[in-house]
Order: C-alpha cells, then structure tokens, then sequence
C-alpha cells in the first residue's frame, strides 16, 4: 500500500512550532513563579528559612531574626554589638564566629530553652570582652546565630549557609558550640571541616567525636567525666556499684559515658560493679519509661551504695521517680549522673530533688569552682558569672549554676584567642590559621576560661580538664561539691 505524503503549508509549521514554543516557556515561567512563590512563602528572614513538617525557621542570622521569644534580650545585645562592629569596619577589621545549637526545640530535645538561652549569653559575654571588654584584639568579632532546628534535624541546610559565609562581607572563620554528642552534629562539623572552618565545641562531651581536623573542645570528655565521677566516690569510700545505661543507636553521650566508668570504678582495691549494665532503649517511643520502671526492683536485689547513670536528663527524672517508688523503702541509694543533668529545666530539677533520692552529677562547669580552687580557674572570667557580676547585670533572674553560660564563654573565647593569634602570627586569618592556632595553646597561651584553664590536645580533647562534682539540693539548684579531674587534680595557671 503506497503511504501519501502530507505537504504542511510553511506558515501553518510557524504557526505549530511557536505555539510549541509558547506553551513550553509559559510552563517554564509557571514552574518558576511557583518556585519563588514557595521560596518567598518559606522564609523567615535572610539566612533563615522554613523546613520540615514542624515548620521551624532554621539557619543563620546576625540576631536581627528572633529564633524564639524568650531569646529576645540576648539576641538583641548580639545584633547591636554586630552592627557597632560593620560601622567601625574602616578602622577596625573583624571576622565572624558563629554559635551554633539547636534553638527551636520539641520534647524529643536534651537541651532545654534554659540552657540554651544561657549559653548565648555566655557566647554573647565573650563576644563583648573580646571586642571591647578586657580582652580587648583584633581583629573584632561578629557573632552569628546558626539554627539546626530540634534534634538538628536540618544540619545540612544550616550548616550549607554556614559555608556560604566564608566570604563577603560575613568572612566567617570559626563555628562554636556545635549542640550535644548526636549522629547529626556529628555529620555537621565533619563537613564544616571539610570545608576549612575552626570548631570549638562548648558542650558536646563523646568520646569518640575526635581527630576531626579544625576541631577542639572545652569540654572534659564522657571518659574524662567518669574517670573523675569515680575517683570522687572512692574518695567517699563507696566500695559497689551499678550502671544504668541507654542504649538508644546515635545517642554518642549514653554510650561513651556507660563505658568509660564501666572501665573506671572496678579495681584491685575491692571497688566494683554488683551486676552487668541494665540497658533501656529511649528511641523506643512508649517503652523505655517501662523499662526504667521495673529496674528499682533488680536494685533493691542488688544493693549497690551507687547507681551510674548514663543517659539523658529528661531520662533521669523518670528514673528517679521509679526508685522513689521502690519496693525496699529501707535501701538508701545515691545516683550519680553525667553533664547532660544540667540541661533540665527549674521545675525538672525540682521534681527529681522532691524524689528524695540523692542525686550527684558530674557537671561542666560551676560559678563556685574557682573559691574551692583558685588556682584552677581564672579569676577575672570566674568573676563575670559571680552573683553582681556583668552577666548578672545585663540578664538578672537567670542562675549560672548549671554551667551552661561558662562553657559557651569558654568556646567562644577559645575561638577568639585562636583568632587573635592568627592575626599576630600569620596575618592571614582564615579557618585552617585558627585551627593550626588551636594547637599552639600550650603554657602562658592556655585559654583563661571561666570553666579552668584550656589546652589542647592533638586529637582536639582538652588536657587534664577540670570537672566539678555537683549535688541536687533539696530545692533543686546545683550546689558545689568539689573539683576532680581524670588525673586527680587539674591543670593551674602558667
């Protein structure tokens, strides 16, 4: 069969393909007004979007965005500090460091809106003595605030902005704080490294987040924690004890911290564990509360002086309301917990002291460290967080006890005397040249910290730290007990 071959008209084909045409860029321009639309919708403020089914505003700003209400005092503070540093820009050069947590949380969270709000107030306070305060240098700081949302659940979106600040006119070098020991802060700063910028963190406390190039920590690690923890109690003569560990995937605090006192308090002098570990899952939605519940029972068996607690705050305080409802009234115990206590708010700490169980906790820092030993701590930055001191006058009504505050002062004063260095010796201040500085800090370059004197060690832990060990008052505020470290004694001004 002889197929006929259609002649179109030429004007009819011009006719065909630009109406092709047409409907392809009006599709294109549909899909791009509708991309905008979305994006325009989604943000919050520059450097600050919305993510996720909980729609939380994360990223970065300068603190002229509010991540959440009760952080409008400090972040205020942080964005007049940052323009007075623009406007004396022709005079004075500066870099930024940014603090980064997770600053809008769910339950699901460790820390609490307390500690968090302390700690940008601690970041805020080392901010001031740097650029204008009695540790005055160049160059000046810019602060930014980076938000990874609850559980940092969008470290990657935060943490891509963070990269993107290297240049302009942010010239970001250092990331400080950097949120608890999670898979998820573990991701961020291994890509922050990868792209060249320093890491100072304030309170993540895993063991086995080190020899990650560019970062430091200020604080005494879970190995560091329990080796003082245990030290303290046989002190104390206490001769048996327990470990009550979570055993949830990812939680990095839980398991070092289990571990290390597992591998701690046992020795040839007859001090040592009554059973193996009593595990619970808190990544079990519904059941670790269960789990937790039936354990006073094998306790009252076992009869251990101590209870070592690894796990979270939110976990301990339902744990303590199981042992207060043991069925051995007569058995006394004493628990002893990790740093992540502080995290718990004021009226969570008030119901685990209204247990009636005796609560210990290894903490990261405290305000009274420096009266019991003087020359551990740095006199002029312990001052700061004194009752009347400037932290005291700029934000009343809000307690240090919890350390919260020191310990992000710490980090971010670290970040800056890395800075500083850099500039003096190098010139060139980027990420890897504060980084290299971190290294450098050893003798009279220690870092003068609120928390005791900070040096490093090459895989990025901090040498000899000092820990204080904090008891829960019967009002609930944490009350000084005394300074321990891994090795006994900490390190003393040079």
């Amino acid at each position: 069969m002889m197929m006929v071959r259609v002649e179109w008209p030429l004007h009819v084909v011009r006719r065909v393909a630009f109406g092709a045409a047409t409907a392809v860029v009006l599709a294109l321009v549909g899909w791009f007004a509708a991309s905008w639309i979305q994006e325009s919708r989604a943000r919050c403020a520059d450097g600050v979007v919305e993510r996720g089914p909980d729609h939380e505003c994360v990223g970065v700003t300068d603190g002229s965005y509010r991540f959440a209400k009760h952080l409008g005092a400090v972040e205020k503070k942080i964005m007049e500090e940052n323009r007075r540093v623009e406007k004396n820009a022709g005079d004075e050069p500066y870099v930024s460091v940014a603090y980064m947590t997770s600053f809008t949380l769910t339950g699901d969270d460790s820390n609490s809106e307390e500690s968090i709000r302390r700690e940008l107030e601690g970041a805020y306070l080392a901010q001031y003595r740097h650029n204008r305060g009695d540790l005055s240098a160049s160059p000046k700081l810019r602060l930014l605030i980076a938000n990874p949302g609850s559980r940092s659940a969008h470290w990657r979106h935060t943490t891509d902005e963070l990269i993107k600040r290297k240049g302009g006119k942010d010239r970001l070098v250092a990331v400080a704080g950097l949120g608890p020991s999670t898979d998820e802060n573990l991701a961020a700063l291994k890509r922050l490294s990868e792209h060249g910028i320093a890491m100072v963190a304030s309170t993540m406390t895993a063991t086995n987040i080190r020899d990650i190039s560019g970062f430091v920590r200020v604080t005494p690690t879970n190995v560091d924690e329990a080796y003082a923890a245990a030290a303290y109690l046989k002190r104390q003569k206490v001769r048996t004890a327990v470990v009550v560990q979570d055993v949830a995937k990812g939680n990095l605090y839980a398991t070092t911290l289990g571990t290390a006192f597992t591998q701690a308090f046992p020795d040839k002098a007859g001090h040592r564990l009554v059973a193996e570990r009593m595990t619970y899952d808190s990544s079990v939605h519904g059941a670790w509360e269960n789990e937790l519940r039936y354990m006073p029972g094998q306790l009252c068996d076992q009869k251990p002086q101590v209870v070592y607690f690894a796990g979270r705050g939110m976990h301990l305080t339902h744990f303590l309301d199981a042992i207060a409802n043991r069925s051995c009234q007569t058995q006394q115990f004493t628990v002893i917990a990790g740093d992540d206590t502080t995290n718990l708010t004021a009226k969570q700490l008030a119901h685990a002291a209204a247990t009636g169980v005796r609560v210990l906790y290894t903490g990261l820092a405290h305000p009274d460290m420096h009266r019991s030993a003087p020359a551990t701590v740095s006199a002029p930055s312990a001052a700061y967080f004194q009752k009347g001191g400037l932290l005291d006058q700029w934000f009343p009504n809000d307690p240090r006890d919890d350390g919260q505050a020191i310990m992000a002062h710490d980090a971010v004063l670290t970040a800056g005397h890395g800075i500083q260095m850099a500039a003096r010796w190098q010139g060139n201040v980027t990420g890897d040249a504060v980084a290299r500085m971190f290294h450098q800090m050893d003798g009279r370059q220690q870092v003068a910290g609120a928390s005791g004197f900070i040096s490093f060690q090459n895989n990025g832990n901090p040498r000899n730290k000092a820990v204080p060990i904090l008891s829960l008052t019967k009002d609930g505020r944490a009350e000084f007990v005394e300074v321990s470290a891994a090795r006994g004694k900490p390190p003393e001004a040079q």
